[in-house]
């Protein structure tokens, strides 16, 4: 009883400073002063939340204190956000009701967590596409009042810095769907550093051992880093001394995942990463409306001291990013032979850089907010989106990503208008981003006064004209060659619109023929039909007899009428011409190989489930081996498919379908052997091939199943496929390959033909 009542007080002491700390940092903020109403807000969850604790075993409402930290101080939203992100989970975890909230409190504040408690239930439900159902509802929410994804955003930051305590299975979901879904998001609405956090987090729980190999590397070259920093910005500090201003300069660090999504993508080591150190000058103007000359006249300094890179200057302060991003971005060569890249910024281009579009929104009494123009326009396309809801809620995630994720251009309309597009956006992209019936009905444009096909990309700097005609209309090619999410959800729900229209004639000119032949109109002799022409749904022969693609006659009576001439002609198509599924099956079985999917994976894979009576295969999209960081996925056969963590397929189903992983780790097995393909390159020497084998066969005595090597103009590329036992098979063969002289890069590919970016 004694230790109850003490364990209590305990607790009673940590959650008063607790709150105490989030007082303290809204006092220190610019907001009006509405400490009662927060007060009143804490004391209201702390009694819905009572006796209720987190798997990590802290009171609950340490929780929704933690989200209210992060949305004041982080994010620099005012008192309502603080009360909604203090209240946020009371609707859905207790008996009080949103009328509750709004009675107690107000309507906006009841409205904020109505919008939360929306988008927070069934997260982790049963349903297989629940994650991204869900994310609709969190857009859709955005357009009602957009405080809701950013206290959304803090929710899930609170979630992962605690996400140790979960099992090991909702690890990997949660970190999925954070890097697939709210990193992407939080950076879209100009929140680096929660970007940055969200990113390095969800790196963390993905990949333990490569994560902490970086922050290893990254400690121990710290000082180096130091004087680097000094040695460089020692004459940049006199300058701008000399030109009386006043201002911090400060080293910035790349983050750890952006170090490792750099040595995945450039295969390269992290030695070979030259842009680890940047610099940020934050200055405070002379005068509040001269600080885009004033970071000129900064920049103009700096390359009076040190030689820029012509080509990376980045003018991030006359067009700013679409999420309110402003600065200058410049790259000097350093007195070592180094670039480095220095950020020019004012104190308020650096509040909006770390905070976003929050930093300098001003929420009116009753709602309402300035007009934010990028960021409204952002909204208005994914509410369109939304309009035309697609039923395939995957399809909907990836096309909601080509927005979040797309760097921007500046492209200008005839009338000199400037608009924001993704990069490598087409002229059709720009047709259906002024409207959907200029889109529809494009047969090309001019770019720069000379005409281009729609499928043209654009560049930063065009200045684009659309042109149209009446008689055209939308073309199912048209979804390879559009980039954006609006353009795709437009052609697709036109098209689908189409289809419909289509398949509705061609289901009554199919009844026509039933009657016309006197044949039984039923669902099963309509699949006979199906089968006779190869079609594997009965909208499919709808469309075809809509398009004249197939045209119904005597032949189809005698299908319908099982007249055996017909099963005999079926029977000659069916075996002269096979499926390339079939085809690809038999090549493969002619492939001496081990192929991954021969092996018992069980024998090597240690299960936390009771699943083990299931059928394990490894993923073909990413090949993994033991030693690779993997998880399962129950798929629509009910086994278990493995898949590399990174794989982008695993991504996309951590993000959608959550519920069906499965924490698997690898055992080691010597006795069984996977087939791996390694990519070497370097200067070409005579003699090389001989080395390389020599090196494989003979010192590490590893089978070599196939090796190719080109060589032109002194470069030579060569792709070779090895049976190992596991990863640090591959490390041990890549350390030593690095010892012929020659070799200057060697790195894990996929498939044989595979090749690496630069």
């Amino acid at each position: 009883m004694e230790d109850s009542k003490l364990l209590q007080q305990t607790d009673d002491e940590m959650i008063d400073q607790a709150f105490k700390e989030l007082l303290d940092s809204y006092l220190a903020t610019k907001h009006r002063k509405k400490v009662e109403i927060i007060t009143k807000a804490f004391n209201f969850a702390r009694e819905a939340h009572k006796g209720v604790k987190r798997r990590s075993g802290e009171p609950y409402i340490m929780h929704p204190i933690a989200v209210a930290r992060i949305v004041c101080e982080d994010i620099g939203l005012g008192s309502t956000s603080i009360c909604a992100a203090l209240l946020h989970d009371v609707v859905e975890d207790t008996d009080y009701t949103v009328e509750d909230i709004e009675n107690l409190f107000n309507p906006k504040i009841a409205q904020i967590v109505d919008g939360l408690t929306k988008i927070s239930g069934g997260i982790f439900g049963d349903r297989a596409s629940a994650q991204a159902e869900n994310f609709k509802k969190l857009l859709l929410t955005m357009s009602d009042d957009i405080r809701v994804i950013l206290i959304k955003i803090a929710d899930r930051l609170h979630n992962m810095r605690t996400l140790g305590s979960m099992l090991p299975t909702k690890q990997f979901k949660i970190a999925g769907e954070t890097l697939y879904i709210y990193a992407p998001l939080a950076n879209r609405l100009g929140l680096n550093k929660i970007k940055t956090e969200l990113e390095d987090l969800s790196f963390k729980y993905e990949h333990p051992e490569e994560y902490l190999q970086i922050q290893k590397k990254l400690e121990n070259t710290q000082m180096a880093r130091v004087a680097v920093f000094e040695e460089f910005t020692s004459p940049i500090k006199a300058q701008l001394d000399k030109m009386g201003l006043r201002y911090q300069i400060l080293a910035r660090v790349k983050s750890p995942y952006s170090i490792w999504n750099k040595m995945q993508t450039k295969h390269i080591s992290f030695n070979e990463i030259y842009d680890i150190l940047a610099v940020r000058i934050i200055f405070t103007p002379k005068y509040p409306d001269d600080e885009i000359n004033e970071c000129f006249s900064i920049y103009a300094s700096l390359s009076k001291i040190y030689k820029p890179h012509p080509e990376r200057l980045r003018d991030w302060i006359t067009h700013p990013k679409a999420n309110g991003y402003q600065a200058l971005h410049v790259t000097l060569m350093s007195n070592r032979g180094q670039w480095i890249e220095v950020q020019i910024r004012s104190e308020r281009m650096n509040d909006v850089a770390e905070q976003g579009f929050a930093a300098h929104w001003k929420y009116k009494e009753g709602g309402g907010s300035e007009d934010e123009g990028e960021l409204e326009k952002w909204l208005k396309t994914i509410k369109e989106i939304l309009d035309d809801p697609q039923p395939d809620a995957i399809d909907f995630l990836d096309t909601i990503k080509l927005n979040l994720f797309a760097s921007e251009i500046f492209v200008f309309t005839p009338k000199g208008e400037i608009k924001t597009m993704p990069q490598n956006c087409t002229a059709l992209d720009f047709a259906f981003s002024i409207h959907t019936f200029l889109g529809s009905h494009c047969i090309g444009a001019k770019v720069n006064h000379k005409l281009v096909p729609l499928s043209h990309k654009l560049q930063s700097g065009d200045q684009v004209e659309i042109l149209t005609s009446k008689s055209q209309f939308v073309q199912p090619s048209w979804i390879n060659f559009a980039t954006t999410a609006k353009a795709k959800a437009k052609i697709l729900a036109i098209l689908k619109r189409e289809e419909r229209t289509l398949q509705q004639r061609g289901e009554e000119e199919v009844a026509d023929f039933f009657r016309s032949e006197n044949l039984e109109y039923s669902s099963q002799n309509i699949k006979k039909l199906c089968r006779y022409h190869m079609l594997d749904s009965v909208e499919k022969l709808y469309s075809a007899v809509a398009r004249k693609d197939i045209v119904l006659g005597e032949s189809d009576k005698n299908v319908v009428l099982e007249k055996p001439s017909s099963q005999g002609w079926k029977k000659y198509i069916t075996f002269g011409f096979r499926s390339n599924k079939s085809q690809k099956k038999e090549e493969d079985e002619e492939k001496p190989v081990a192929q991954t999917s021969d092996i018992d994976i069980k024998k090597v894979l240690h299960i936390s489930t009771d699943d083990k009576n299931k059928n394990y295969v490894v993923a073909d999209c990413c090949k993994p081996i033991p030693g690779d960081d993997v998880l399962g996925f129950i798929d629509d056969n009910n086994q278990v498919v493995i898949h590399k963590r990174q794989c982008p397929v695993a991504t996309k189903l951590k993000s959608s379908f959550g519920n069906r992983l499965l924490a698997v780790e690898w055992e080691s097995d010597q006795d069984l052997y996977f087939p791996v393909n390694l990519y070497i390159k370097g200067i070409d020497h005579i003699g090389l091939l001989n080395k390389i084998t020599q090196v494989i066969s003979q010192q590490l005595n590893v089978n070599i199943h196939k090796l190719t090597i080109e060589s032109k103009d002194g470069i030579f590329e060569g792709r070779v496929q090895l049976l190992v036992h596991d990863v640090s098979d591959v490390k041990v063969l890549s350390t030593n390959l690095f010892k012929i002289s020659e070799v200057k890069v060697v790195t894990r590919i996929e498939n044989f033909d595979d090749k690496p970016e630069n």
